[in-house]
């Protein structure tokens, strides 16, 4: 058994989550014009996906505790294929929701199988790494998922775009098929699945800590991506390809941050590194806040450190839970993904309310809610190192 191959494997379907999330975002006035639909009613295809892409993270996570791992991922990815399929062959705008809808209930297992197969095969070093090249392959996700969007768009419409991450699905399932052992021990899950089990999770300090941590910062990285290229239009009067080049540096700060993450977790104590990447996470938007009208130099470097910063505690947190779950490890990973994407979701809505009171308000509130989140994770990891010395 290739345990790297099957980390590759098993990323490369946590990658279809995200990918599949913004893949289509560049043809969405197409599909609004072929469907002769409202600008609300299309923006659903792309909610709908990121909502039930949330609420399957709590389901697939205890069915793989209970289940195991290769027995709930290649059933998903059938269910992604299919609904591939459906959305390609879509007849109107309803019928497209509800594919969309099924793609994500479809490919949500990859993220919830992923970092828990990468937990089931890996401990010390190696698992921090694997969490690294984890983390690294699935940034990229909403990176490309537009370029790669906008091609097959020009070439062959929305309806093309769909038949290519049906073919890719079948890839995707073909290697599942022949790579992936099941990992699950005799040991690991429940017989049944439980609401404790969840309560269970976020009482632990750690479970808390992290999961809250993982809300926040995609909290705040949405309102990065939805709100900054309307303060780039009115102080610098960039078009929309400019505009996609700035958010690059912080896509690729993502990716780098992920992988030196991995390495430097090695060398540091976890939750010390994990709260000192956070705050600087803060420390980065309040910068954004400060000099984003005053130069697009100082915008570039206060998106890339927080997009550094984002990736350099993504692996450790994924670690702190493996190691801090053994039994219940997927369920512990299921939640966590949960409210990463609530944060994703909750981002956009709560900082549009603050958007309009105008002076860049909504990210000053997300640094608020993330210092009182850091503060409360660093107060429950002090916690933690007590109750191991008393």
């Amino acid at each position: 058994m290739n345990k790297k191959w099957i980390v590759y494997v098993v990323a490369f379907a946590a990658f279809f989550g995200p990918f599949t999330q913004t893949i289509y975002a560049p043809l969405i006035p197409e599909v609004q014009r072929q469907f002769h639909t409202s600008e609300f009613v299309i923006n659903l295809t792309i909610s709908i996906f990121t909502l039930v892409l949330a609420l399957m993270q709590i389901v697939y996570g205890p069915l793989a505790d209970r289940l195991g791992r290769r027995k709930i991922m290649l059933p998903g990815i059938l269910i992604y294929i299919g609904a591939s399929i459906g959305a390609a062959l879509s007849p109107s705008i309803p019928v497209l929701i509800f594919f969309r809808a099924l793609q994500a209930a479809g490919i949500a297992v990859g993220s919830v199988v992923a970092t828990t197969v990468i937990g089931d095969l890996f401990t010390g070093k190696q698992l921090g790494r694997s969490m690294g090249t984890f983390q690294m392959m699935v940034s990229l996700g909403p990176v490309v998922g537009p370029v790669i969007g906008g091609i097959v768009g020009e070439i062959s419409g929305f309806h093309g775009v769909f038949w290519v991450l049906a073919a890719t699905g079948v890839i995707m399932w073909l290697l599942t098929y022949k790579f992936l052992p099941e990992t699950k021990t005799a040991d690991s899950g429940g017989s049944r699945i439980s609401i404790r089990d969840f309560y269970l999770i976020l009482k632990h300090p750690v479970g808390s800590s992290v999961i809250l941590l993982g809300f926040v910062q995609y909290f705040t990285f949405y309102n990065f991506l939805v709100f900054m290229p309307h303060l780039l239009s009115e102080f610098y009067h960039l078009s929309a390809s400019e505009k996609g080049i700035i958010f690059l540096p912080m896509s690729l700060g993502v990716v780098i941050g992920s992988f030196a993450g991995s390495r430097l977790q090695e060398h540091f104590n976890s939750k010390k590194f994990l709260i000192f990447s956070s705050s600087l996470n803060v420390i980065a938007t309040l910068l954004f806040v400060m000099m984003s009208s005053v130069s697009l130099t100082m915008l570039i470097v206060s998106i890339s450190l927080f997009g550094l910063c984002l990736g350099l505690s993504l692996p450790v947190q994924t670690t702190l839970l493996s190691l801090a779950f053994l039994h219940n490890r997927a369920t512990a990973i299921g939640t966590y993904n949960f409210f990463r994407y609530l944060g994703m979701a909750a981002g956009p809505m709560i900082g549009a309310i603050f958007y309009n009171l105008g002076n860049r308000i909504e990210f000053i509130f997300a640094a608020f809610v993330f210092t009182l989140v850091v503060l409360f994770a660093a107060r429950q990891f002090v916690r933690t190192r007590q109750n191991l010395t008393t």
